[in-house]
């Protein structure tokens, strides 16, 4: 007498039907845990049923396996390379608004979002006037380099100087150049827009002398580098610390309306329109 075996309404999908399989099956699932590969044991059941249902050999269905837990470190490697960035806002260099800034060369920011300028250390000085979307495009260039998988850091030059006054005054200088010195990848945001203590000369030039010709920085100013000696208070440590930046380097020169004042004033019209639309004439 034949028996027929009816399938358990309550097994997990994916899960082998024989004593045997439902062995292995959990050796398997037992192995992932092991090897902490806890995405891929997640998955499993899914791969398992897609194997059958697509004919799937054995090696396809483990590299399909294996390819879930991959996309999974990656994303985990990111997101931590993301928190260690810092980065101010989430924009990206897909959303700057090239209408708003004529002068920008959209070919040359696509150029610099494939990150080759990495390779060779160079560095990126982005120019001009409060709200004209410097600060975007360093937060972007910072978020594509980690995206791309490099170490970055996102500071700005009042940060940067009070952090190494802290550590001169704790001792922990060589630290904190170190730290400085690691990212692939080094924002420095609003250097001029305000007044740095008189040591900050120092720690700026420091910072930019360790990775000289080894790694690159972004920095954003609001006066030319012309004024560099008047916003750092040592035309001397200006002077060096340009011949350095400039050595290998892309300047960006930004003009136009502030980006915020263009906002204000678009809020403010439709407002206007609002109230004019819904105001009763006078009887």
């Amino acid at each position: 007498m034949t028996t027929t075996r009816t399938a358990d309404p309550t097994a997990e999908p994916g899960a082998p039907s024989t004593t045997t399989q439902a062995s292995l099956y959990q050796q398997l699932r037992a192995h992932l845990a092991v090897l902490r590969l806890y995405d891929a044991a997640e998955h499993l059941p899914a791969v398992l049923d897609a194997a059958i249902a697509e004919g799937l050999s054995m090696t396809a269905a483990l590299e399909r396996l294996l390819a879930v837990e991959v996309d999974a470190t990656e994303a985990r490697r990111l997101a931590g390379r993301l928190r260690f960035a810092c980065l101010p806002t989430p924009a990206t260099l897909a959303e700057f608004d090239y209408d708003a800034a004529p002068g920008v060369d959209r070919a040359l920011i696509d150029e610099l979002a494939t990150c080759r300028y990495l390779e060779s250390a160079t560095n990126i000085l982005l120019i001009g006037p409060p709200g004209t979307g410097k600060t975007h495009l360093a937060i972007g260039l910072v978020r594509s380099a980690a995206e791309a998988g490099y170490r970055t850091y996102f500071t700005t030059a009042a940060d940067l100087a009070a952090r190494c006054h802290r550590a001169a005054i704790e001792g922990r200088w060589a630290t904190t150049m170190r730290f400085y010195a690691g990212p692939t990848l080094l924002a420095i945001d609003e250097l001029g827009y305000l007044a740095l203590p008189a040591e900050a000369a120092a720690a700026i030039f420091q910072v930019v002398s360790q990775r000289y010709l080894k790694t690159s920085i972004v920095l954003t100013s609001n006066r030319g580098v012309g004024a560099w000696g008047e916003i750092l208070g040592d035309t001397t440590v200006a002077a060096a610390m340009l011949d350095r930046l400039l050595h290998r380097s892309v300047v960006l020169n930004l003009d136009g309306d502030s980006y915020r004042l263009r906002a204000h004033q678009a809020r403010n019209e439709t407002l206007r329109k609002t109230t004019t639309g819904t105001r009763k004439p006078l009887s």
